[in-house]
């Protein structure tokens, strides 16, 4: 890839202005779940041990270019210092004349964490004028929120224009993972799509059978591939109207070669309920008064059997309510089966999606995963063939 990273940057006496996704969870004003805020530990003790001084951006929640104190990043200024274990510096605006007194007096491995860069409207309209007053307060720019690089913002696309730029090791280790699973990937490649609608994810499946040797269908949506192969599922999620535009994708995957692969028996319920009364029935008996909430073990069986004879598995979404037991057994039992596969090293896997990371740490298996995006959308768009801007903007 065309991208810089850290190791490409002369960064000694420098200040470098680093975007990273610090949007945490909170609750009663504090900090629920620090895993974004780790993440960006990598990328600061790089570059404060080539003698660079970090300057940290950000967004936090959708202020809409509006100053609300609540969506300050001040009330998350003591977790990144207790997570980074050094002296965390806020300035109450990322652009201006106090922002660039912080940083001048901030002390050797002190960190600057600029306010909210969202509460400027220019942000989310990548105005070159707010770009350039970021790129006024450093000499040296990292992203390292591949989160946000959906977004052409000016903290995200506008400021990697004009300054000297880089991935952080966050986003290096994302577009890596991602290369080695779209990009240039050892074949033969299975994607696992769940979720429950067809409908917001269109893009996604008609540029994945393009690309990959195995689709495996989940979750709601195959309740919609299965309506179009004239399967008729009872009271179950299904999005009817789209069955034509399922059978369209069947159609292109024909002609690109890729093979999919839906449920052949099913989970079914009267009630959507923890412990509700299921049973195991094949695909094409689903119960009029019933509900289809897992794959069953045949389909489990199935799935497991193509990982074992892929090189590389991309997953997005779960293959049934695995909020809720027992629907959840088809997602963990297939999870489990990639972790393995990937623990032994015959598989390369790389998952992402809210969803899809709640669900493979409910698993356990998360941790023996090859990669685990948490980027949500970007990973989406990634997976849709979309160039993201923040990621074109390194490349320039």
């Amino acid at each position: 890839m065309a991208w810089k990273t850290l190791d490409d940057m002369a960064m000694a006496g420098k200040v470098v202005l680093v975007r990273v996704d610090i949007n945490v969870p909170m609750e009663a004003g504090r900090v629920t779940d620090t895993t974004r805020i780790d993440k960006i530990r990598p990328t600061v003790e790089d570059i404060i041990a080539r003698g660079g001084k970090v300057v940290l951006l950000a967004h936090f929640d959708r202020p809409k270019g509006k100053v609300v104190p609540e969506m300050s990043l001040a009330h998350v200024a003591g977790a990144v210092e207790k997570s980074l274990g050094r002296k965390v510096v806020f300035v109450s605006d990322c652009v201006g004349d106090a922002a660039a007194a912080a940083i001048a007096n901030a002390g050797p491995g002190e960190v600057v964490l600029l306010e909210n860069t969202r509460f400027h409207p220019g942000e989310e309209a990548n105005d070159a004028g707010l770009a350039g007053r970021m790129a006024a307060l450093g000499q040296v720019y990292v992203n390292d929120a591949f989160s946000a690089a959906h977004r052409a913002h000016a903290s995200t696309e506008g400021l990697a224009r004009l300054l000297p730029a880089a991935a952080g090791r966050l986003m290096e280790a994302e577009l890596r993972a991602l290369e080695a699973a779209l990009g240039s990937p050892q074949r033969p490649v299975v994607a696992v799509v769940g979720g429950a609608k067809v409908s917001t994810k269109i893009e996604l499946l008609a540029n994945l059978v393009t690309k990959v040797d195995h689709l495996v269908i989940g979750g709601g949506m195959a309740n919609t591939f299965l309506v179009a192969e004239g399967i008729e599922v009872g009271r179950s999620l299904a999005e009817r109207d789209m069955a034509e535009t399922a059978r369209e994708i069947i159609r292109k995957a024909q002609g690109a070669g890729c093979a999919i692969h839906l449920p052949v028996d099913v989970v079914v319920a009267r009630e959507f309920k923890a412990g509700a009364a299921s049973e195991v029935v094949g695909v094409r008996d689903c119960p009029m008064d019933a509900m289809i909430l897992d794959a069953g073990p045949k389909t489990v069986t199935a799935i497991e059997a193509v990982f074992a004879g892929c090189s590389t598995l991309i997953w997005n979404g779960p293959l049934g309510a695995f909020e809720i037991a027992p629907f959840d057994a088809a997602t963990t039992a297939a999870a489990r089966a990639a972790a393995r596969l990937t623990k032994a090293g015959k598989l390369i896997s790389v998952a992402g999606g809210g969803d899809t990371v709640a669900a493979l740490n409910q698993a356990g298996a998360a941790g023996d995963f090859t990669f685990i995006s948490t980027a949500g959308g970007a990973f989406l768009e990634w997976m849709e063939g979309k160039d993201l801007p923040g990621v074109a903007a390194l490349m320039g």
